[in-house]
């Protein structure tokens, strides 16, 4: 299995409350049900406020690194992405499950 972390921190002027963010998020949670590789997923707000934390997270489990192209390459995934890319920077972390 692996784990697919993202974590998403809005651009400077970028308020949470604004109609691109809501947008964003709303497609952002409906991933889980567009791209059928996911096996989990799960999306929120960051509820701690410290200056290095980030602020939003997507977290899907796929079976295999081949599921995890696919998830990469879906079309409805890809919608979700760039609306994120014009709000936020992100980091990803894709962590494979011990044998």
């Amino acid at each position: 299995m692996i784990t697919h972390i993202v974590l998403f921190k809005l651009k400077d002027g970028v308020d949470r409350d604004a109609r691109q963010v809501t947008e964003a998020v709303e497609l952002a949670r409906e991933v889980g049900r567009h791209v059928p590789e996911l096996v989990d997923w799960r999306t929120g707000w960051n509820t701690v406020d410290r200056d290095i934390a980030y602020d939003f997270a997507a977290i899907g489990v796929l079976a295999d690194l081949v599921a995890l192209q696919r998830y990469q390459e879906n079309a409805f995934h890809r919608a979700a992405i760039e609306k994120w890319r014009l709000i936020s920077d992100w980091v990803v972390a894709d962590l494979a499950d011990p044998d």
